[in-house]
């Protein structure tokens, strides 16, 4: 069975949205470009993507057209099974050959049968509706933080208020030039 792996965009005080629900402050960094290859290593061992409706909408807007010599990403981007938890999208249409399956019900419980059934771990960006869930539930196995180099001061915190503590243990970290920094941690039982 594959991981659960959650990869968030952070501040370096702990945001992953500004105090007004934006992510501008990250597409600021042009240093993420850095970390591509980075990127790539983590996707070798996923076998699907899985969104929320509102990183879906933001994702298929971008990706479907993105340049794969400018953002090495976009091919396993493209390349891997999608799905949206959703109880509000009808359809996910990611570009004219492939579409998103949208699963119905419980985050928490759709993200197990899929870890039963996808050959590889499940990727989970943004997302933060079902991520918290998932924390919430204890099936994360892995957060990966690109932490880029602003202070927000305020804004949604990674894990929201009343989150059960866990215990995390630091597998690995690397640092890019222009102060990004790349911190992955697994889960401790």
């Amino acid at each position: 069975m594959g991981r659960v792996i959650v990869e968030q965009i952070a501040s370096i005080d702990g945001y992953v949205e500004d105090a007004q629900g934006g992510i501008g402050f990250f597409f600021d960094a042009q240093e993420l470009e850095a970390t591509d290859q980075e990127q790539l290593r983590m996707l070798r061992s996923v076998g699907a993507i899985v969104f929320g409706a509102r990183t879906y909408r933001m994702f298929a807007d971008y990706w479907p057209q993105a340049d794969p010599v400018a953002e090495p990403v976009a091919v396993p981007i493209r390349e891997l099974p999608k799905f949206v938890v959703s109880s509000t999208l009808a359809a996910a249409p990611w570009d004219a050959d492939q579409s998103a399956t949208v699963l119905r019900g419980d985050g928490v419980a759709a993200v197990r049968g899929l870890r039963e059934r996808i050959d590889g771990d499940l990727v989970i960006w943004g997302s933060l509706t079902l991520v918290d869930a998932l924390l919430g539930a204890g099936e994360v196995d892995m957060l990966r933080l690109r932490v880029v180099p602003v202070l927000l001061g305020g804004g949604r915190p990674l894990a929201p208020p009343g989150t059960a503590t866990r215990r995390w243990r630091l597998a690995r970290v690397e640092s890019f030039g222009g102060g990004v920094a790349v911190l992955e941690y697994h889960a401790l039982a």
